[in-house]
């Protein structure tokens, strides 16, 4: 059963990836304006990357790497830099993780995707520059290649061996880790909350 939260633990990805090397894809490219109608994430999955993904017509770019049937099941993107940014919309993130993403990694991300990720079941991982283009570089000699992210030691593991430190939030890794969000998170201190409470009661208004 999944905790409070309602997702489960966030420990370890072991995935090939989909490579976008692209700089400043902001939200409206990751899900157009006009799919934000909707308050839930039902079906946003359907149109991540709208504008690159299909033609006028509706039909699928066949050059576009989300349409290569390759990258069915890939849990993780690799981007370029300043991944995320634009105006503040959550749908960015539920369209990625309703796609089945898990993980990002950028060599930057905007302020507010990064915390829209982490709260919705999305790592960004964000790599000095010259790490992200080694990544590049491997993947596009072997798009094959998987890649390892493990939380909880904070590392990205590369085929060669070889390992990168990330850095996240010490909360937002907890809540990731434990499978929960911040109301999850408050609702394992009910007890906790209540009896402070009772301890502080509201004072009484003598307004009359």
């Amino acid at each position: 059963m999944s905790p409070a939260g309602g997702r489960e633990p966030y420990l370890r990805v072991l995935s090939a990836a989909i490579l976008l090397p692209r700089d400043n894809v902001d939200t409206d490219q990751i899900i157009p304006a006009r799919f934000l109608k909707t308050i839930g994430r039902a079906g946003l999955a359907d149109h991540l990357f709208a504008d690159w993904r299909y033609a006028e017509d509706g039909s699928p770019r066949p050059d576009f790497v989300l349409n290569d049937a390759a990258s069915n099941g890939r849990q993780i993107l690799v981007a370029g830099d300043n991944f995320g940014c634009g105006s503040s919309r959550e749908h960015a993130p539920w369209a990625l993780v309703g796609w089945g993403l898990r993980a990002v990694i950028a060599s930057s991300f905007g302020d507010i995707f990064r915390s829209n990720a982490l709260k919705n079941g999305l790592l960004p991982i964000e790599l000095a520059p010259e790490e992200l283009r080694r990544i590049t570089g491997l993947l596009e000699a072997h798009l094959d290649l998987e890649l390892t992210i493990d939380l909880e030691t904070q590392r990205l593991s590369l085929p060669d061996g070889s390992e990168i430190e990330f850095a996240v939030d010490a909360f937002a890794r907890r809540m990731l880790l434990e499978g929960t969000d911040e109301l999850g998170f408050l609702l394992t201190h009910a007890d906790a909350i209540g009896a402070y409470e009772a301890r502080h009661p509201a004072p009484v208004s003598t307004v009359t």
